[in-house]
């Protein structure tokens, strides 16, 4: 695989992960993005034995974007706070065939995952059927409109298990691509058009403002999609 790192320092380092790569590994033995920047760090920085990487926070395998790894495990334990603390903010982009109605807002459901079959499902409101479903917040805006797709910027306020993905899918806006949660073409390479645009925060040992930004997939689509974003900005 051809890492692109997209920041580094002495206390984390930051890549952009393209879809159908894991974070971590499961039970199919694919090797996993960790351990792909494990590799780079051993090489990179001529270390001996086994090099020392958190994994602060994952992305679904057909998703593509940003992913942070601490370093050190320092930077582990207190990128976990930030993370569990809501005090990282997350951009994220979503195709979507369907124009949400209205073009921006906020989102509250209450996700229930099923560990088997690796699929969530999103409710209204609780029940004591679901008492194990977890409260979901995330804001959207429509961003612009080409060719029957409509690209939507996503901030996720909590982190549950296929969020967004679930969340757009229950007001009638699945993912392009996303199979599982009700589109109904998948794409070729099995991916799906949900990228983790970009991530800021306090960094968690200088204190500094910190900016994490991946650009999209080189394809056609996403290709389209950015040039829409950036003239937004």
């Amino acid at each position: 695989m051809n890492l692109q790192v997209i920041y580094e320092d002495n206390h984390l380092i930051a890549v952009n992960k393209p879809a159908g790569i894991l974070v971590q590994g499961d039970a199919t033995e694919d090797t996993p993005l960790v351990d792909y920047v494990k590799d780079y760090i051993k090489f990179r920085y001529k270390k001996p034995g086994d090099v020392f990487l958190g994994v602060v926070h994952r992305l679904d395998r057909p998703v593509s974007g940003a992913v942070i790894f601490a370093r050190t495990s320092k930077a582990l334990t207190r990128m976990n706070e930030l993370f569990k603390e809501r005090k990282v903010e997350k951009n994220y982009w979503a195709v979507t065939e369907r124009r949400p109605s209205p073009e921006a807002g906020h989102l509250t459901h209450y996700i229930l995952k099923d560990h088997e079959k690796n699929i969530s499902k999103a409710l209204d409101q609780m029940s004591n059927r679901s008492k194990d479903a977890k409260k979901s917040d995330l804001d959207y805006e429509l961003i612009g409109a080409l060719e029957g797709k409509h690209l939507l910027l996503v901030k996720p306020i909590t982190g549950r298990p296929h969020q967004i993905r679930v969340q757009l899918s229950k007001i009638g806006c699945p993912i392009v691509g996303d199979l599982k949660y009700g589109h109904t073409q998948p794409n070729n390479d099995g991916s799906i058009y949900l990228h983790c645009r970009s991530m800021i925060f306090l960094h968690p040992v200088t204190k500094e403002l910190v900016k994490i930004v991946a650009d999209a997939p080189h394809e056609r689509l996403w290709n389209q999609m950015s040039a829409l974003a950036e003239q937004k900005i």
